[in-house]
């Protein structure tokens, strides 16, 4: 199956709900990802494919604090669809990488920044063992969704700290959140995904001190 073809024909681009400014490939009712699934034994979850909160609100922060980015090399962590890598580029990031564990989620985001007419660096890594990467700022959306993975995002981005790195949080307060080591900057009110339709829940952009 052509992946890129597929995202372009089943999933529409639409405004993303409090972050106009950007448009995505979102799925829908009818956009089939059970065909993906049906084709890849190893298809995971699609949350490439919706916006969620802790991106929504990072993003939007993002887009109405331009000089949180202006001119700094940034990494997305996480990225997904690419939301908050975009916003990144939109206002003035120097260079923006965007790194995700899942292909399709690489895929997604390379249509994603063409779409909003931007240039971003997207790579398919595993980047929580690792060395803290050559940015200034690293800008992290629903990565504290499940406790392994909160801690080893954790562990990684004290180490980003450390080696000089602003490291920015963007979630709803999941409950893997190490809330009591985090500052909050702001609080949005974003429509997450999983949500009942319309409802609206508190999310915040979050630093992490070390």
């Amino acid at each position: 199956m052509n992946l890129e073809a597929f995202i372009q024909d089943r999933l529409p681009l639409e405004p993303v709900p409090g972050a106009p400014e950007i448009r995505l490939h979102r799925a829908g009712p009818s956009s089939g990802l059970m065909r993906l699934a049906d084709a890849d034994p190893d298809f995971g979850s699609p949350y490439w494919a919706r916006p969620w909160g802790g991106g929504l609100a990072l993003a939007r922060h993002v887009l109405d604090h331009p000089e949180t980015v202006a001119g700094k090399r940034v990494l997305d962590l996480g990225a997904g669809s690419g939301l908050v890598a975009i916003a990144a580029a939109l206002v003035g990031a120097k260079a923006v990488r965007a790194v995700d564990v899942d292909p399709y989620a690489v895929t997604a985001a390379h249509l994603n920044a063409a779409a909003n007419g931007v240039t971003i660096e997207v790579e398919q890594a595993d980047l929580l063992d690792g060395d803290p990467p050559e940015v200034e700022l690293m800008l992290v959306g629903d990565l504290f969704y499940e406790p392994d993975l909160a801690m080893r995002t954790e562990t990684f981005l004290r180490r980003c700290v450390a080696a000089g790195i602003v490291v920015l949080i963007g979630d709803p307060f999941r409950a893997p959140l190490p809330t009591d080591r985090l500052t909050v900057l702001a609080e949005y009110p974003v429509a997450d995904f999983g949500d009942v339709e319309g409802a609206m829940r508190r999310a915040a952009v979050f630093e992490l001190i070390g």
